[in-house]
C-alpha cells in the first residue's frame, strides 16, 4: 500500500507489515508463546529478521512470565533467545529508572545471554543482546586501528559478532549508541565511530545511515542555525548516497525497515531534497516510528509536516 494513498492513521506498532510478528505479539500478550516460537524458528537463517523479531517480542513479553514459562516448558534456542531479550529489557529499564534491583537484573540478563549463545553458538543475536548491556558495564577494550579518538569500548564482543554476521544492523547501532554522551560516551568518539563503521560498510547497506543517526543524536535546538546543518554538503551527500544505493534494496526486505527509512526521509527533508524524501516516505507506507521525529517535536506532527511538504496527504486527509 503506497504511503500517498493510505487512509486512517499511522501504524506505530514496531512489527510494521510483518503480519506473522504482529500476530505473535497478540499471542504473547495473551500469554501464549507458540506463535513466537514459529516466527523465531522461521528466522533462524535470516539474522536481520531474527534480531528484529526477537527485539519486538522481547519488549512485549517483558512485563509477564511468558519467557520463563516457555523456557521451563519447552527449552530450545528460541525460548532461550526470548528470555535473553526479556532479561536485557528488564535490566536496562531498571538501570534507566535507578531501580535498586538493577545490579541483580543485569546479572540475570548476562546469564540469559550466555545460555542463549550456548544453545545456538552460530547465531549472532545472543551476543547482540549482550551488547545492549554494554552501556551499563562500560567495557574498555582497545579500539581497532583507523579511529582518530581511539575510544575504548566493547570492541571484542563486537568483533565476535562480526565474525558471525559482518554487517549485522543492530550490532552496529548498539555499538554506536555505547559512545553517545547520554550513555557515558563523548560526542567526538560517537562521530569517529559512526564514520568508521559507515565507511567500511557496503554502499548499498543501511549502515551508511549511521552518521545521520549521530547527527540527530547530537542535535541541539539552541545552537546557531541548528536545523541548517543537514544542508551542509557532507550530510546532503551522505543522505543522497543512501537514497541512491540502499533505497532500491528495500523492496527485497521481508518487513518494511521503518526506522531506517524514517532517518533517511528526515535527513533528505532537512537537506532540501524533497523529491527524494517523497520517494522514501512512499516506501514507508502507513508505518511510523517515533525516532527521529520525536527529537524535533511530536512525532506524528513532525511526520505529517514532512509528508505535507512533499505533497503527500496525511492519514485521514482528502
Amino acid at each position: 500500500m503506497a504511503a500517498g494513498l493510505f487512509e486512517g492513521q499511522y501504524v506505530w506498532h514496531p512489527a510494521a507489515d510483518d503480519r506473522a510478528l504482529a500476530r505473535a505479539c497478540v499471542d504473547v500478550k495473551a500469554g501464549r508463546y507458540f506463535s513466537a516460537r514459529e516466527v523465531l524458528t522461521d528466522s533462524r537463517t535470516d539474522y536481520g529478521l531474527r534480531a528484529h523479531r526477537s527485539l519486538v517480542l522481547g519488549s512485549v513479553a517483558a512485563d509477564s512470565d511468558l519467557a520463563e514459562r516457555w523456557l521451563d516448558e519447552q527449552p530450545g534456542p528460541e525460548a532461550a533467545l526470548l528470555w535473553a531479550r526479556v532479561a536485557a529489557s528488564r535490566a536496562l529499564h531498571a538501570a534507566d529508572t535507578r531501580d535498586a534491583r538493577a545490579g541483580e537484573l543485569v546479572r540475570i540478563a548476562l546469564t540469559a545471554c550466555d545460555r542463549a549463545a550456548a544453545v545456538a553458538p552460530e547465531d549472532p543475536t545472543p551476543p547482540v543482546v549482550r551488547l545492549t548491556l554494554a552501556r551499563l558495564l562500560r567495557p574498555r577494550d582497545p579500539a581497532p586501528q583507523g579511529l582518530l579518538t581511539a575510544p575504548t569500548g566493547p570492541w571484542a564482543l563486537f568483533g565476535h559478532i562480526l565474525r558471525l554476521d559482518p554487517w549485522h544492523r543492530e550490532a552496529h547501532h548498539r555499538l554506536l549508541a555505547f559512545f553517545f554522551t547520554r550513555y557515558g560516551g563523548s560526542a567526538n568518539a560517537a562521530w569517529d565511530v559512526a564514520a568508521f563503521l559507515a565507511q567500511r560498510a557496503p554502499a548499498s547497506s543501511p549502515l551508511r545511515l549511521l552518521p545521520l543517526v549521530t547527527l540527530v543524536e547530537g542535535y541541539k535546538p539552541s545552537a546557531l542555525l541548528a536545523e541548517r546543518i543537514w544542508e551542509q554538503p557532507q550530510w546532503r551527500t551522505t543522505a543522497l548516497g543512501v537514497y541512491q544505493n540502499w533505497l532500491p534494496e528495500v523492496p527485497g526486505y521481508r518487513f518494511t525497515p521503518v526506522l531506517d527509512l524514517a532517518y533517511l526521509a528526515h535527513a533528505l527533508m532537512m537537506a532540501g531534497c524533497g523529491f527524494e524524501a517523497r520517494a522514501v516516505l512512499v516506501a514507508m507506507g502507513p508505518y511510523a516510528s517515533r525516532m527521529p521525529w520525536s527529537v524535533f517535536g511530536d512525532p506524528g506532527e513532525q511526520l505529517s509536516r514532512a509528508r505535507r511538504a512533499c505533497g503527500l496527504p496525511v492519514p485521514g486527509s482528502p
